[in-house]
């Protein structure tokens, strides 16, 4: 027994010491807080019983309930869900624990067995789509629904793979780089981009490579910057490159993807090159009556180079001592353009030897060397018919504005340059000289002067003679001619305006009525002294008087303060006004004095005697408004009998139908229907129809009247005073008839010719019985009408 006690005894002691060290290990491989992984058995994280944040790691904790990190591998896609990782608590027995998810994706994208805690992806995962999700765990007792733990956050990362390749988003590139640049000059740093994760492993490591390019260019693997490989690359051999570069991840290594990209680089000019002229001796053969400013001739340098790097300037450097020539560049064709500055003269000299430089604008450091280029330039002058040349270009004549006729003004003079020698003749060109105020002696150029002269009117007169050659008509040269016209006293001062004073009639003696002052067509304009002075016969005007201003003006002084409008409204002052010409010109000028009423401060208020005899105290205003109250009783008035005179007349008849013989009056010329409704056709009846009564329109009809005795037309022998007689005493003394008067219409024909009726309709005999031969007896009117129907006997049977 003893024995047996002991050895159980140990057999406990060992039992309790295999409880201890399975605890001991199951907290030492429990992981914590922020631990990336527990276990990466399959690629799945367990998640177990632990310790806490905080908590060191041997201490024991009744807490069976931890969260973690998880990982899942992206683009997983094995038959089966891959398994993620498992929760579990130690709580209760795994039997009665029941877990659940929430959050990211839960029973969508990840799915929990509620007895195992065992979380599966159940779709295909992206991580460049999302790289984590954040769910929340929950586990309880599946018979008490009693929560065991507090519900915990935790993350299942979406582990890379290798499964995007390089971009290059911003391709296709262009850039430029000078040429002749050193090597190892920066052109331009082209970037990819790697979807995949940059931290995990070398799925995003880039490494750069050229393709295409070389050896010309080259690229750093890290930064993708590509740089000039070769020395000297010159624009004018190449200039522009097409460079393809590669970006591969996995570090470069084996296996991994690749991007490419083209970048085109184009070299940029640079003055390197000289301007060259396409050869070096240019010959012309320019006339010599060539105008300035036109062209004689080119030259061109050419330049390799593009821009303003090949732009060149052209200048004389030998040979032009006289400066007759000038060389100018074309800014769009580049040439050298030969110009004169001076007239050409082939009988002075008729050949020049120019050296000629082209320049470049731009010049270039880097490059060595001349940028200039020189070339000869011979030019040889050709002979012409030059035109006349006048001895001035512009003559300046002087006449006086009283010269007589025919009096010679001045002379112009002309050669032939050439030399023939050929004689001149002259003209004045006539649309210059409009009034052919002037004339010119064809053969010595003698300008004479046809017409008067009035300074006044013209001061200059600017004209233009041609001088032509006699051998060669086609050759004329033009000269202005510049004539002024001398002044002569010729007019007398005068006012220099049309004064009209007014004077006050309460002024008082010696007051200033009007400042006078004078003007003088003549010269000089601001130089003529005045002399004013009244008529003999004003001199001892009992009026007015005048003085002397000293500065060419008078002022015109009242004598008295007894003008009265009614005694006499308006005064006139004759002054005499002369100038200090020579010989003296004098003129009488007429001042206006009108007598106005004023205020106490001297203000004209009113110039008309109607004015004056107004009531006082009665303005204009209530005049104005007392013929306007007369005016609106007039029209009351007028209206007032108008419409009296309307009510006196009842007979009018107001029926819309009602048609009168009357007068219409048209705006147009024709009337239309109009015409027929309102004339009555009645009036051309035959006076002897109805017994001679005409049915009256302008009254309502009666139908108990009829004609009375004697209302009938006369015997067939009645005339046309007669007819008319008979119609006036009716309608005198018709009782119907309306008390205004109306006019009467009668359509009389007349009767009793003494040729009858010219029908056949009227007569008994037919055509063959009636002679026509006495209408030739009527006169020469007739005749014709008689022959006509007078016909022989052959015509009869006929």
């Amino acid at each position: 027994m003893p024995k047996r006690s002991e050895e159980m005894l140990m057999d406990l002691w060992l039992s309790l010491l295999l409880v201890w060290i399975t605890c001991v290990l199951s907290v030492s491989m429990t992981p914590i807080i922020g631990q990336s992984k527990s276990t990466q058995t399959g690629g799945s994280a367990v998640v177990a019983s632990g310790v806490g944040e905080g908590q060191r790691l041997l201490s024991r904790a009744k807490r069976g309930w931890v969260w973690n990190q998880m990982f899942v591998l992206e683009e997983f896609s094995g038959p089966d869900p891959i398994l993620v990782g498992r929760l579990h608590t130690d709580k209760v027995d795994n039997d009665t624990a029941r877990y659940s998810l929430a959050g990211e994706g839960a029973g969508t994208i990840f799915a929990i067995n509620e007895k195992t805690g065992d979380i599966h992806a159940m779709k295909r995962l992206d991580r460049e789509e999302k790289a984590e999700y954040t769910l929340t765990a929950k586990v309880t007792n599946g018979i008490t629904g009693q929560l065991l733990e507090p519900m915990t956050e935790f993350i299942i990362k979406v582990q890379d793979i290798n499964d995007n390749a390089p971009k290059f988003t911003e391709g296709p590139y262009h850039a430029a780089v000078e040429e002749m640049s050193a090597v190892g000059t920066s052109v331009i740093t082209v970037t990819a981009t790697d979807a995949d994760d940059p931290v995990y492993g070398n799925s995003a490591k880039l490494v750069y490579s050229i393709l295409e390019g070389q050896p010309y260019f080259s690229v750093d693997p890290n930064s993708a910057t590509i740089r000039i490989a070769l020395h000297g690359m010159d624009r004018e051999m190449r200039e522009d490159y097409q460079v393809v570069i590669q970006a591969k991840d996995m570090g470069g290594h084996m296996g991994g993807l690749s991007g490419t990209t083209t970048v085109s680089i184009t070299l940029q000019d640079i003055n390197d090159n000289p301007p060259k002229f396409s050869k070096s001796l240019y010959e012309f053969v320019i006339p010599e009556d060539l105008p300035l400013g036109k062209e004689g001739g080119k030259v061109k340098a050419n330049d390799r180079d593009i821009g303003e790097n090949a732009k060149s300037t052209y200048s004389i450097i030998e040979g032009d001592d006289q400066g007759v020539f000038e060389i100018i560049t074309n800014a769009t064709t580049q040439e050298g353009i030969l110009q004169l500055r001076k007239p050409l003269d082939y009988e002075s000299k008729r050949n020049y030897t120019l050296k000629v430089e082209a320049t470049n604008i731009r010049s270039e450091p880097r490059s060595n060397g001349p940028f200039k280029d020189t070339a000869t330039v011979k030019i040889v002058v050709e002979d012409s018919d030059e035109p006349p040349v006048f001895s001035k270009p512009m003559y300046l004549l002087e006449v006086d504005e009283n010269a007589p006729i025919n009096k010679i003004i001045g002379t112009v003079t002309a050669r032939d340059p050439d030399a023939t020698g050929s004689p001149i003749r002259y003209f004045i060109d006539r649309h210059t000289d409009l009034e052919r105020q002037f004339n010119i002696n064809v053969d010595n150029g003698r300008i004479t002067l046809a017409k008067p002269l009035d300074r006044e009117t013209d001061m200059w007169h600017n004209i233009t003679v041609t001088a032509t050659e006699v051998r060669n008509h086609s050759q004329i040269s033009r000269a202005v001619v510049a004539i002024r016209v001398m002044d002569i006293n010729d007019n007398a001062p005068e006012f220099a305006t049309e004064y009209e004073a007014f004077l006050c009639e309460n002024g008082k003696p010696g007051q200033v009525i009007q400042t006078v002052s004078a003007v003088d067509k003549d010269d000089p304009i601001q130089g003529h002294y005045f002399d004013y002075r009244l008529v003999p016969e004003m001199l001892n005007n009992p009026n007015f008087t005048i003085k002397n201003n000293q500065d060419n003006s008078i002022s015109v002084l009242a004598k008295h303060d007894t003008f009265r409008r009614q005694k006499q409204e308006m005064y006139f002052l004759p002054i005499i006004v002369t100038d200090n010409g020579n010989p003296p010109m004098s003129s009488t000028n007429t001042l206006t004095i009108r007598v106005c009423g004023c205020s106490k401060d001297g203000i004209v208020q009113s110039c008309n005697v109607e004015a004056y005899v107004l009531p006082i105290g009665l303005s204009m205003g209530a005049l104005i408004a007392i013929l306007a109250c007369i005016i609106l009783l007039l029209v009351i008035v007028v209206l007032f009998v108008t419409l009296r005179r309307h009510k006196n007349e009842p007979l009018i008849i107001k029926d819309d139908e009602d048609v009168r013989e009357n007068i219409i009056r048209y705006d147009d010329e024709g009337g239309g229907e109009e015409d027929t409704e309102a004339f009555d056709i009645a009036t051309l009846q035959n006076p002897d129809g109805i017994n001679g009564y005409l049915p009256r329109k302008d009254i309502k009809p009666d139908l108990q009247f009829m004609p009375r005795a004697g209302q009938h037309s006369g015997p067939n022998g009645v005339d046309v005073d007669e007819f008319i007689n008979v119609r006036l005493h009716e309608a005198d003394n018709d009782p119907t008839a309306p008390p205004y008067d109306s006019i009467q219409i009668y359509g009389y024909e007349g009767r009793g010719s003494i040729a009858g009726s010219l029908s056949s309709l009227e007569t008994a005999s037919s055509d063959s019985d009636q002679n026509y031969d006495y209408l030739r007896e009527w006169g020469p009117r007739f005749r014709r009408l008689g022959e006509l129907y007078s016909v022989g006997e052959s015509d009869r049977e006929t």
